[in-house]
């Protein structure tokens, strides 16, 4: 499933994941304040502004702290774009792996983009700020903003959302050529040894649908993964800085980094509540796909065989069909009574986290939207097994079947489901 495509799968996804925490780390412990030094943002103008002179007046302060945002920005761009290089360069020359051009730059890519789609969700973030402020402040004193300050507003948010569309589209664009590349590889390295695994159960069912569905619900959830990370690291200081504006829940009084603690807690209830009900779907969702092989295989065998596929012989079969449908169902109503009571409850959670604050007009409206949104995205990112958990199960169905290939491929025992189905048919 991995080593037709990746090079040295568990070597390359376990060397991402350290170079990407040593990227990490050192940015935030020493290469963040090297930008006045190496960034090539001089070339295009932009230098970081020396200190500010005290006393400076509100419109200084804005223009300072504009200057020192793009500087700072550009110095990040420049030091992800290297760490990119070196790791991408050193498994292109390491891997030598057919598929390396893919798989290595492509998720580098796909990574990478997905870091820009997440710091594009905090610039929408910082607009919520200025842009609700100045609502409430046309609210609050007719005639105190003018349209063209409104307009400006606007035009901005037109700006960062055309980035992130096109941004969106080309991503969704070459990602779909990705996994018809993933499947490719699976299917070549499966259809070469279609004399070792013919006799499964399903085995055409598994080299023509499970492999393209396995790549996309793994780039899928892949990405998503790094997406919650990403997005964890970017808002997490945000919350954090935020939380100063609440100074207590209510019921409990005064906490610490209040929003934190209550994004931590609250996500930690909902993956718990959701890991319990589900336990059972994905061993129900993968019989389900071999009850419905072995009654498609039935009736295809029947096209060339008259002594095949007959009525009381499809009856069974499909008895076991509907018998394992109705367990699923069942199953996933209790699932989705916990899935979207959780869910609908944690639109409240914010609001009553914030009630003394609003109730003390702690918080401007725009301080508000702030709060909201990045609370909604911590909690977000925190909640990414309960958000994934039906794909999750599907992901484990196909990966047990694709697992009976491998095992017949490498001279294995054969998993006892798969083992029964020979049995019983042969």
């Amino acid at each position: 499933m991995f080593q037709s495509f990746f090079p040295k799968p568990k070597l390359f996804f376990l060397s991402f994941a350290l170079w990407a925490l040593i990227c990490v780390i050192g940015w935030y412990a020493k290469v963040q304040d090297l930008g006045s030094i190496l960034s090539l943002g001089s070339l295009f103008g932009v230098h970081f502004p020396a200190a500010l002179a005290e006393g400076a007046d509100a419109a200084a302060q804005a223009a300072f702290k504009s200057a020192q945002d793009t500087a700072f920005d550009i110095w990040l761009y420049q030091y992800m774009a290297v760490c990119y290089a070196i790791f991408i360069g050193s498994w292109v020359i390491y891997g030598g792996q057919k598929w390396a051009k893919w798989s290595v730059v492509g998720s580098g890519l796909i990574v990478f983009i997905t870091w820009f789609q997440v710091q594009v969700s905090v610039m929408i973030n910082e607009w919520y700020g200025s842009f609700y402020d100045l609502i409430q402040k046309a609210l609050s004193a007719p005639n105190s903003i003018t349209i063209d300050e409104y307009f400006a507003q606007l035009f901005t948010f037109a700006g960062i959302a055309f980035v992130f569309i096109a941004v969106a589209v080309l991503n969704s664009f070459f990602v779909s050529h990705y996994v018809f590349r993933w499947r490719t590889a699976m299917n070549n390295y499966y259809a070469s040894k279609w004399q070792q695994v013919r006799h499964i159960e399903g085995a055409s069912q598994r080299i023509q649908e499970d492999t393209m569905r396995f790549a996309s619900i793994v780039e899928t959830l892949g990405v998503r993964f790094l997406d919650s990370m990403m997005t964890l690291l970017a808002f997490l200081p945000v919350l954090w800085g935020l939380s100063s504006y609440v100074k207590e829940l209510p019921f409990v009084g005064e906490v610490p980094q209040a929003l934190v603690f209550i994004a931590i807690l609250w996500s930690i209830v909902g993956t718990t509540l959701l890991a319990v009900a589900g336990i059972r779907l994905p061993g129900l969702e993968f019989k389900n796909q071999r009850v419905e092989a072995a009654y498609r295989k039935e009736l295809v065998y029947g096209e060339d065989h008259a002594d095949r596929a007959e009525p009381i012989k499809l009856a069974e079969l499909f008895t076991n069909v509907r018998k394992n449908y109705f367990n699923l169902y069942a199953n996933y109503l209790y699932f989705n009574i916990v899935r979207y009571g959780y869910l609908q409850a944690g639109v409240l959670v914010p609001l009553i986290a914030l009630g003394p604050s609003i109730v003390a007009g702690a918080l401007t409206l725009g301080i508000f939207q702030r709060i909201s949104n990045a609370f909604n995205q911590v909690e977000g990112s925190f909640q990414f097994l309960v958000n994934s958990w039906t794909t999750i199960v599907e992901l484990l169905s196909i990966y047990k079947r694709l697992k009976a290939f491998e095992a017949a491929i490498d001279n294995q025992p054969l998993p006892d489901e798969d083992q029964h189905f020979i049995e019983t048919n042969n």
